[in-house]
């Protein structure tokens, strides 16, 4: 049995799970937010920390990162209850088509799976002046670490996959804020 993951936030640099194929790809109609709050990774309880989902929007692409799955039938429940623990915050799976290629063209895999929070989330923070985001992100920290790490390791690796700020502003404008915050002037070097 196969099954495909969409990653839009931290499982394109951060997974968990074996997989045979990845590849950069997008949604449509979709737009990545940082409006869902983590008190189980990037914050904790009393002090969330915010990290990525993504929202219906007319028009829009959300960018990120598909990964083909090849478990055995018996196998797939556990695999996917894995998942389901590590992605418990979000409380809405999506079957999404994704798409690599302009406009018009055909998705390449449709039935995609997407973890995505919604405002029936238990931590639905929803939508704040970006500066405000941005200083939680700086100053949030969880037991998978910084909120700041999230959010630089998740542009980081959206420029490793060719997404530019022209595909997604909400992200890099984020960026540039938190690196102010914390004192540094321009994103780090692309991860290899």
């Amino acid at each position: 049995m196969t099954v495909v993951i969409f990653g839009f936030g931290s499982i394109i640099f951060k997974q968990n799970f074996a997989y045979t194929d990845s590849f950069a790809c997008y949604v449509k109609g979709w737009e990545r937010v940082f409006w869902q709050g983590s008190t189980d990774h990037r914050g904790v309880p009393g002090a969330p920390g915010r990290t990525a989902t993504m929202v219906p929007r007319e028009g829009s692409r959300c960018w990120g990162k598909a990964f083909v799955i090849d478990v055995a039938p018996e196998e797939e429940a556990g695999y996917l209850a894995e998942l389901e623990v590590r992605e418990k915050q979000y409380d809405r799976r999506e079957l999404l088509d994704v798409f690599t290629d302009d406009e018009g063209a055909e998705p390449v895999r449709k039935g995609v799976l997407a973890y995505v929070a919604t405002e029936r989330s238990d931590n639905w923070l929803g939508p704040a002046p970006l500066e405000d985001i941005a200083e939680t992100i700086a100053t949030a920290r969880g037991p998978s670490g910084p909120n700041a790490e999230y959010l630089l390791r998740l542009a980081d690796h959206l420029r490793l996959l060719g997404v530019t700020e022209r595909d997604d502003p909400h992200v890099f404008d984020l960026e540039r804020l938190v690196l102010a915050r914390l004192g540094r002037e321009s994103p780090a070097p692309a991860l290899q």
